[in-house]
């Protein structure tokens, strides 16, 4: 059977929203984009020019609510509280349902909320609505060796190493290994 949510998510907690951009608001994410296309570089597959441009993400930001309303996705925008700013990205997706009910979680932070807790806030919250509404069993996620600090804050919300895959994203232009990781819902911790 496959889940289809009656109502796009919008997030608050004590200094957030996390909820899905509209095609009008394509600026804030290309903002966010071009301020933060140095810094993110190392940590995301290649990027073309357009994807640092407002049509690219009028184009993405439709494809993203219309896979939100199939159940194949949630790609969350962090706002500020004022929502006049993205601080970063947490997007759940390539969800599988089934025997297997899971998906990928993948996320960006803006480098200067680097260090305040803002990717920690904004992935407790919207784990548990991952596990609570879209009700799912299991969220993966994986990152590179050398970002330690994605690797502890996996850690302190929870993840568990599973393994290690040889070459397994292709990131700024090269094949990188990667640490598995996993969080199951709740009820089966």
């Amino acid at each position: 059977m496959k889940f289809s949510p009656s109502a796009a998510p919008k997030i608050n907690t004590d200094r957030l929203v996390l909820k899905l951009l509209e095609p009008h608001d394509a600026r804030l994410m290309t903002e966010f984009r071009l301020k933060n296309r140095d810094h993110l570089t190392q940590w995301e597959p290649l990027r073309s020019p357009q994807f640092y441009t407002e049509t690219f993400w009028q184009v993405q930001l439709r494809l993203a609510i219309r896979d939100f309303r199939s159940g194949n996705s949630v790609c969350l925008s962090i706002m500020d509280h004022d929502e006049s700013q993205v601080l970063g990205v947490c997007n759940y997706t390539n969800v599988v349902r089934g025997t297997f009910e899971a998906c990928h979680l993948g996320y960006a932070l803006s480098d200067e909320q680097q260090g305040k807790g803002i990717m920690y806030e904004a992935l407790s919250a919207s784990t548990e609505y991952i596990f609570s509404v879209f009700r799912l069993h299991r969220i993966m996620a994986n990152y590179l060796p050398r970002n330690e600090k994605s690797g502890e804050l996996l850690r302190r919300l929870g993840f568990t190493i599973e393994g290690e895959a040889k070459k397994f994203l292709k990131i700024n232009g090269v094949w990188e290994d990667h640490i598995l990781t996993a969080l199951l819902e709740p009820e089966t911790r």
